[in-house]
Order: structure tokens, then sequence, then C-alpha cells
């Protein structure tokens, strides 16, 4: 499972791990699994997808809606959750684990200062 801590997260309830200089990994938080309920369905990208900042690359169905979730960072898809086609509820289950989405090749040097650190984090999710 992946620290909390060492995480940055976008309003929308996503979540970047930095995984070296040029990779991160990508997920969405237990706020937004708590909302979204079960998960029965996870729609990941391509490989070698390009994406922008802010581009939408991935849809999460549960039995209350339908969530689009948008990359935090520029770059090409590198690596996706695969077991997330056949075992949606990882989502749920460990949304900082095995639950993560993709990993993307950033374009260009991670800027995290447009994000929020785990502790800034909870307290914008307190304020909901």
């Amino acid at each position: 499972m992946t620290d909390k801590a060492k995480l940055f997260f976008t309003k929308e309830h996503e979540w970047v791990e930095l995984v070296n200089d040029d990779y991160v990994r990508i997920g969405i938080s237990d706020y937004a699994v708590e909302q979204l309920g079960d998960i029965v369905f996870v729609e990941l990208p391509e490989l070698k997808a390009e994406l922008s900042a802010e581009d939408e690359f991935a849809t999460v169905e549960s039995v209350k809606s339908t969530s689009e979730i948008y990359a935090p960072v520029a770059g090409s898809v590198a690596k996706v959750n695969s077991a997330l086609e056949d075992e949606p509820e990882k989502l749920n289950e460990a949304p900082f684990g095995e639950g993560w989405l993709i990993e993307i090749q950033a374009s260009e040097a991670v800027d995290v200062s447009g994000l929020m650190d785990s502790s800034a984090y909870e307290e914008y999710v307190s304020s909901l």
C-alpha cells in the first residue's frame, strides 16, 4: 500500500505518486471511492495514449453514478492496472494500493505546486 503522506491530490480527488523523476502513478482517493459507493466497472486508457494535463483518461462506474477521471499531469500512459477490468472492486478495497489506475511517463518535469499534499487534502475534504 502506498503511503498516503507521500501523495499529492487534486480537487477532483485524484492522487499522484512520484514513482521517479519522470514517472507518476495515479489513482483516486478514498474519499472519492466512498462517494461513489460499490464500483462495478473501470474503463482505462490504451497504453502509450498521450494525455495533456486535465484530459479525461478513465471512467469509473458505481452502483450510484459514473465519474470521469482526469490526468493531473501530461505524458504518455506507461502502465494500466488491467486487474481492475476483472476486479473493479479493488478500487473500493485499496484505492491507495491495488486500486491504482495508471502510470504516466511525464512529458516534462512533474510540477506538484498546483496539487495538495495529504494534510491540505484532508483539510479540503473536511470542508466539503
